[in-house]
């Protein structure tokens, strides 16, 4: 039987984690980390908190290694085959602990988008699955993902961890899929890619219909929905990344509700109910879009480095929905 930790290996030393300033994440992650009867640390992969929230579906926690909010990868084991969505880092073991969890099944590997925190451990696997759009950017993926997490000196600038522990490189198998494209898992246990742009012009999410689960990734998050930030570098498809595609997608969605009742991001707080969230997600993005009505609005510097203003509308009883405005005007309207 494999060995059971208590603790993860990594430690954080700065970055976010959990916002300190949103009190409700920080009482819910502190809740199911310390007290949630599934949760498990196995040794082969020391860096992942498993947690099975339903039958045959884990979601891993993994601490951020850039600072930024930690992350939820998932796992969904069929009757014949596993699903992983995201990779983050690729810290530690994350193949192995698949298959110790699916009992050794064929494992699909998909990405909700190509940020480093849910595609940086892709290379551990011989193939990956996306969105179409998010092709490009993993094509670009090398040995050097990692480079930016340790100093001139190279220590560990956000998160204490083994270098070693993270991937070597190599090259891997890309397939592009469009939206709509249904992944089985044998006994007709399917999951659908769903794109949503916003967060990202690739950005999807996957619909588990025997599980009745959206698999948000960051399309919907518990703390800062950030959508409709615009063009981005090396983005040919970035026209598609604005607050009025995000609604017109999360509204099809709406429209299948029938289909899932639970929402799991890969951030912060998992197993939400999907019609008042999906209630309260469209109801802020037509106060923006319609109405022009925000909370606030603060400065924001893009992971890219550049300074821009974000503006916000509340979520009813959930969180926050940012989208980014520029010298230009508002990116999020086409």
């Amino acid at each position: 039987m494999e060995e059971l930790l208590t603790e993860l290996k990594s430690k954080r030393i700065s970055g976010v984690g959990i916002p300190e300033d949103y009190a409700l994440i920080q009482a819910w992650m502190h809740e199911i980390r310390t007290f949630n009867p599934t949760r498990r640390i196995y040794r082969i992969n020391p860096y992942i908190e498993v947690y099975e929230f339903r039958k045959n579906v884990f979601s891993l926690f993994t601490q951020n290694c850039d600072g930024a909010g930690d992350v939820w990868m998932h796992l969904i084991v069929g009757p014949e085959k596993a699903m992983l969505i995201d990779t983050a880092f690729g810290l530690g073991d994350i193949k192995g602990l698949c298959d110790l969890l699916s009992g050794g099944k064929e494992l699909i590997v998909v990405n909700t988008h190509p940020h480093p925190d849910h595609g940086y451990g892709n290379c551990r696997f011989d193939k990956v699955y996306c969105h179409e759009y998010a092709a490009d950017t993993l094509r670009r993926q090398d040995e050097h993902l990692w480079d930016y997490l340790f100093d001139e000196n190279g220590n560990n600038k956000w998160l204490i961890f083994d270098k070693e522990d993270l991937p070597v490189f190599k090259p891997y198998e890309i397939v592009p899929c469009k939206d709509g494209t249904v992944f089985d898992l044998g006994g007709g246990h399917e999951v659908e890619l769903k794109w949503v742009p916003g967060h990202h012009s690739a950005h999807c999410m996957f619909l588990d219909k025997k599980n009745k689960i959206l698999f948000a990734g960051d399309g919907i998050c518990a703390h800062v929905s950030g959508e409709g930030s615009g063009m981005r570098p090396n983005d040919p498809y970035g026209k598609y990344n604005n607050l009025e595609c995000y609604r017109a997608e999360l509204r099809k969605l709406y429209e299948r509700l029938d289909e899932f009742d639970s929402v799991f991001p890969c951030h912060f707080i998992l197993d939400l109910p999907a019609k008042p969230l999906l209630d309260a997600m469209l109801e802020a993005c037509d106060a923006i879009l319609d109405e022009d009505r925000i909370d606030f609005e603060e400065p924001y510097i893009t992971g890219g480095g550049e300074a821009v203003i974000r503006q916000y509308k509340y979520v009813k009883g959930f969180g926050i929905l940012g989208v980014q405005k520029q010298n230009d005007g508002i990116r999020y309207r086409r």
